[in-house]
């Protein structure tokens, strides 16, 4: 690795130790450059600024998730059923439980929301695609019927949107927020599913 991959890779070390027990707010450059044994000037150099290092630690995270999501969505000997449904419900119980591991992490999330919106985008952006693929995957062994996979894919997104953002919990359990989760899915997945035909009346 490059030296200086690898001091950025201890930068981000050092600031997600900081940010874990001390909080986003209270984390300054000046401490994490000391961590580091920097000046922070020399930090500087890495990252412009506090929000720089909380990107790229959401970063390296998500890209970790993107690769998990992509093994559930393409599990071999599964439905199209299953591996939507393992692939959202993955999404709210990572959140969840993270957020239960980590509560200060929800501080660093809702500011980068806030101040890099095109984060939230890119990430939205990475799991439409691999919805996509599912959804395409799904077309052609006739699982399900789908006219555009893409806004298909934005809309599940947004049928689901709850349970990806702890903000619209409103303090709900992990149990009761499956609960609804499975609600939402089967109305989803009933809508995906070619028709039955109706049996002739008696």
């Amino acid at each position: 690795m490059p030296v200086k991959d690898r001091v950025r890779c201890q930068i981000v070390d050092a600031a997600k130790k900081r940010f874990s027990h001390f909080g986003y707010a209270k984390t300054t450059m000046a401490e994490v450059a000391t961590d580091c044994s920097m000046s922070p000037g020399n930090l500087y150099r890495f990252f412009p600024g506090k929000l720089d290092i909380a990107e790229a630690i959401a970063t390296e995270d998500y890209e970790k998730h993107l690769d998990h999501l992509r093994k559930l969505a393409n599990s071999p000997g599964k439905t199209a059923r299953a591996r939507l449904s393992e692939l959202l419900f993955e999404e709210l119980r990572r959140t969840y439980h993270k957020l239960e591991k980590d509560p200060r992490a929800y501080e660093m999330a809702r500011v980068i929301s806030q101040e890099r919106p095109q984060f939230a985008n890119w990430m939205l952006r990475n799991e439409r695609e691999i919805l996509v693929g599912l959804l395409n995957d799904a077309v052609s062994r006739g699982e399900f019927i789908v006219e555009d996979a893409e806004l298909t894919a934005e809309m599940i997104q947004s049928a689901t949107m709850k349970f990806r953002y702890p903000q619209l919990w409103s303090k709900l359990s992990l149990p009761k927020l499956e609960h609804e989760l499975e609600g939402v899915m089967k109305l989803v997945i009933d809508g995906l599913s070619p028709r039955r035909p109706c049996p002739p009346a008696p």
